[in-house]
Parts: C-alpha cells; structure tokens; sequence
C-alpha cells in the first residue's frame, strides 16, 4: 500500500468535535516537528496491522498534535474521521474509577472500609489454594476484601479469559461469567456471580488483572443509588459536555462508529491481515445492554475522552466542572499494592509498574526508558486505546486504534517513545 496522504488528516487551530454542543479541540501553536510520529503511525496502515489510528499529545492541558490516519472500514476506505467513535474497553476502568472516587469524596465510604459492609455477598470469600486442581480446592481468606483492593486489582479477582486453562478462569466460565460475549444480565447479578467463586489469592497480597472495576461500578450503584450509566452521565459526562460517551451507539451515530478488526495472527503482531470482528450497524454496540461494564462498556471520541483526561490532568476540574479535588487524584497516583508486587500479565511484561487506585504507576524506570516517564500513570484497551499522563515530562498522550487485541500493541510503544523525544 503506498502513502495516501487524503486518509491522514492533521488539524490545526480550533476544530469542533462531534455536535455543535461538544467541546471544541484547539491546537497550541508550536515549532516542533511531529512528521516522524506521522511517518511511524502511517507506516502500520500502510502494512495492514492496522485499519486505523488517532493520536493526541499535550503539554499541560494544551494539544501539540491531534492527527488521524487510515479508514473507518477498509470495506468503504471511508478516510478516519475526527469524531469517529471508538469501542473504550479498558479505558472505561478511568471513568469507573473516577465514579467511585467521587463518591468518596461524598464521604460515602473508606478506602479501607470492607467491601461487605456495602455489599454483603462478597463476605467471608474463600481462596483457591496454592496447589488448587479444582474450584473446590479453597480455604479461607486470611483477611476481607477492601475498597481499596478493588480499585487495584488487588482483592483476588480474576478475568476468566486471560489465562483460560488456569483454575480461577476455568471456575469463572463455569459460573456463568462471559466478560467478552454475555452482556444479557445486570451489574447486581454479574457482582453476585462473582462472590460465588473462589479468589486467585488473599486479598492485599498480589496483583491480577480482573473484573474489580465492573465490581466498582455496582458499587457506585449501592452507593448512590442511580444505575451506574445514570451516574456517569449526571456527574462526569454532561458537566463535561462528552456527548458522544455511553455504552452504546444509536442508530443515528452508527455512521460514526468505526468497524474492528482483529489480526489474522493474534500471535504475531508484525504480520500483515487483518478480519472484521465487530460491524459498526449490526454488532455488539448497537442496542443498549443490560451488563453496563465498568471495566469495559463505554463507547467514546477522541475529543470526549481527551476532555476526561485534560480533567484529570487540570488536578480534576476542566472548563468550570468541578469533579475531583487535587488531593484525590493525588491519592489515587499513590500505590496501593503491597510490598514487592507489581503489575503482571502472563502475556506481558511491566516491569517497574505497580497500580493506584485506577491507574498503573511507571514508580522505577527501565534502561530504555526516557527520565520524563518517572511518575507516569496510564491505562489502556483491549482494542488499542491507550492514554497516558506524565507529569515530570509535563506532557500527555493518547493513541486510539480498533483492533482486537490491540492493548500493549507494538504501535502503541512506538507512538510514546516518539512523543517522549519529540515533546517531552
């Protein structure tokens, strides 16, 4: 494929996003020079890992950059457009966990307050011990589930996928817990299913990735007493003005919604192909579901996420709205993990990272590593959504894809290495 510069769209100057209503994305005047990034994000469309990509870097609350690349469906080759809207997945745990944070501000809960207190089922949880065959093979927990640890994916979890032949993921498709393809119940059932099995380990002593934050979102659901998509959109998403952020797309925004791909080898990154996996008309988005995800449903723009973030940057208050104080997203850049633990995935590697409350934290930097990303903190997607703040370099990142998997993609790695030497 050769270089087609009318499917990469750089703006300038003042760009309304989405409606007439929504927020309004102004680049900074600058003197720095992005074409290299340009050049490495076109260079992924052009050898057909990726249909599409949008990325975002700021200094401060300013955008430096705002470019998309590629199509919205290689089907049409509709060129990618600057309100396109994109399936969040993982992202989604931010919002959850900002919800929650809200309402600890409320004084609606401690952090070192049981879970059980708000929601009895998950009291006297039982863990799968260490030479567990078999979901029975459980003893009790040393010590009780924490709001804390479940804004760190430290309370003993698990996701029923990541490592399917593992006995804690085996125990949760049993219980009737399909994350990726059972949307058909509500949080209060998908949370009651969820304290029937057993624990990967105590709660406090480890870190594994996991539906905690879907667990957060019913408990902003007990807490304040709305259903958690009536929550956010009373308290994050209308004083934000993210118009176009909810657990689904409508029909009259289906043209909007761009088409995901997956890879013909999930294995291999680096090798051309890709299959559509999920139609922008008629696929999992299109009508509203009962499972409203705190981990991750949401659906978002660019322009609405990034609006989240310059929030979160802005030490928790954009344009007048107000939604969290400077010390609380102080607290949730602290870690949270115990002693020794960091962040692990099987597939993975993330050394020097451990985890707040919803953020991972960079607290020891690698060799190859750039001195500005000490202190970093961020989250992704499963479909290539990644958004990253480092306040010692002083600059933001964000860049957005629709592939499945697309989290910790090599893209991904090379649009912040680039973003680091050019603006950091």
């Amino acid at each position: 494929m050769v270089y087609c510069p009318l499917l990469t769209q750089h703006f300038t100057g003042e760009l309304a996003i989405n409606t007439p209503t929504s927020t309004i994305l102004t680049t900074k005047d600058h003197d720095l020079d992005f074409s290299p990034l340009h050049a490495s994000m076109q260079a992924y469309i052009d050898k057909d890992l990726l249909a599409c990509a949008s990325t975002i870097v700021m200094r401060g609350t300013d955008i430096l950059d705002y470019t998309t690349f590629g199509v919205m469906d290689k089907e049409t080759g509709a060129p990618l457009t600057h309100d396109a809207i994109y399936r969040m997945y993982s992202n989604t745990k931010l919002v959850t966990s900002v919800a929650l944070m809200m309402l600890y501000e409320d004084g609606k809960f401690c952090l070192d307050d049981e879970l059980a207190k708000y929601m009895p089922e998950f009291a006297n949880p039982r863990v799968l011990l260490a030479d567990a065959t078999s979901a029975d093979d459980v003893e009790a927990a040393a010590s009780p589930i924490l709001i804390k640890h479940i804004l760190s994916h430290s309370a003993g979890f698990s996701y029923g996928f990541i490592e399917p032949d593992s006995v804690v993921d085996r125990a949760y498709g049993s219980g009737g817990l399909n994350v990726l393809g059972d949307f058909s119940i509500d949080l209060e059932e998908f949370c009651h299913r969820v304290s029937q099995l057993p624990l990967a380990y105590h709660p406090g002593t480890s870190w594994r990735y996991s539906v905690a934050t879907d667990v957060c979102a019913r408990l902003v659901e007990v807490l304040s007493g709305q259903r958690f998509d009536h929550f956010l959109a009373q308290r994050i998403f209308t004083p934000l003005a993210m118009v176009d952020t909810d657990f689904w797309v409508p029909p009259e925004k289906a043209d909007r919604f761009i088409t995901m791909y997956a890879p013909k080898d999930p294995f291999d990154p680096t090798k051309p192909g890709m299959t559509k996996v999920d139609d922008p008309r008629t696929g999992q988005y299109n009508s509203q579901r009962a499972l409203l995800m705190g981990g991750g449903g949401l659906v978002s723009t660019m322009s609405d996420y990034m609006t989240f973030i310059r929030m979160i940057v802005n030490e928790g208050e954009w344009q007048g709205a107000r939604i969290l104080k400077p010390e609380t997203l102080k607290l949730m850049r602290t870690n949270q993990l115990a002693e020794g633990v960091g962040v692990a995935f099987p597939m993975w590697a993330m050394p020097g990272t451990v985890f707040g409350l919803g953020f991972a934290l960079r607290n020891t930097l690698q060799s190859h590593d750039p001195a500005g990303a000490q202190d970093e903190y961020h989250w992704g997607g499963m479909a290539g959504t990644h958004s990253w703040m480092a306040p010692t370099a002083g600059i933001t990142g964000m860049c957005s894809t629709q592939r499945m998997p697309g989290f910790w993609h090599p893209f991904s790695h090379e649009f912040k290495a680039l973003a680091y030497q050019i603006a950091g």
